[in-house]
């Protein structure tokens, strides 16, 4: 199926890691360009070995507003922006889940992170008339067993629904992928409490959906891989 991108730039930040490279692999099948970026340049080149090495790397610091400005002044165009880096879960501390330093600083690493590179690419695709971005966050945004992962993940929502609705009828469409638990084998059956399992070939499959022209009309969702939060409405 033609999904209508083909010849199109997309840059997949946090594309070194194991969502970011799938989504790499997704949109590589649709004849897409796709640009790698990440903080470290070792990663981004193994990343870019195991898909093609045609694949551009560059590195960036989501967390400084002149690194991201760098990578896109560089680029000058993206139709298609992935944010996928963050740090894993299971990196923060459990014993530290209720303090604000460790809450603040997730929000920053994430929500902040995603806001900076947004910022620096939606004029111009609202210039250009086209643009597709899909924010990775977390069915843990649900949740309420993680106050950091709660906050860092609903904030990504919250941004970008608001962000979403400010670009409406612009032809840029902003959206929400929020995987459970990935996994290379995942289980069929969802416990009480928690989201489902996904592979990480499903969770690129939405994305790259998300990035098509047949998504033109969807902006502003939250959208889960995986049973969504099984007794959660």
């Amino acid at each position: 199926m033609d999904l209508g991108i083909a010849g199109r730039t997309a840059l997949i930040v946090g594309g070194s890691g194991l969502l970011g490279r799938a989504v790499a692999a997704a949109l590589l099948a649709e004849d897409v360009r796709v640009v790698l970026a990440a903080r470290d340049e070792s990663r981004l080149a193994d990343a870019a070995h195991r898909l093609d090495d045609e694949v551009a790397c560059l590195t960036v610091d989501t967390a400084d507003p002149a690194s991201v400005r760098a990578v896109v002044e560089r680029l000058g165009t993206v139709d298609i922006l992935v944010n996928a880096a963050a740090p894993p879960a299971h990196t923060m501390d459990p014993s530290r889940d209720r303090e604000p330093s460790q809450i603040l600083s997730a929000l920053d690493a994430k929500a902040g992170g995603y806001l900076r590179v947004m910022d620096a690419v939606l004029p111009r695709m609202r210039d250009s008339g086209f643009g597709r971005v899909v924010n990775i966050s977390g069915q843990n945004a649900h949740l309420t067993k993680s106050v950091t992962g709660a906050v860092r993940n609903q904030a990504v929502i919250t941004a970008s629904k608001a962000l979403a609705d400010a670009y409406s009828g612009t032809g840029v469409t902003i959206n929400v992928v929020n995987p459970g638990i990935v996994t290379a084998d995942p289980s069929p059956a969802t416990a009480p409490a928690t989201g489902g399992e996904s592979t990480p070939e499903q969770v690129a499959a939405l994305v790259t959906f998300l990035c098509s022209t047949f998504a033109a009309t969807i902006s502003g969702e939250s959208i889960a891989v995986g049973h969504r939060v099984f007794g959660v409405q």
